[in-house]
């Protein structure tokens, strides 16, 4: 079986909608961080030392 391919949506079942993915490079673009604006608060996605992402308010 081959494993999942991380650039296409995965399969919703039949209670959810489908998800969509977006490429880490393409969100940060040769940055370290962003800002996410979600019902007026903003959070930071960050990527660390180790390459693994943070999510703060």
């Amino acid at each position: 079986m081959n494993p999942p391919n991380p650039s296409t949506p995965v399969a919703a079942t039949a209670s959810q909608a489908p998800v969509g993915v977006v490429e880490s490079e393409r969100l940060f673009q040769g940055g370290q961080e962003v800002v996410i604006r979600h019902a007026g608060t903003e959070y930071r996605l960050r990527i660390t030392r180790q390459n693994k992402l943070i999510l703060t308010k």
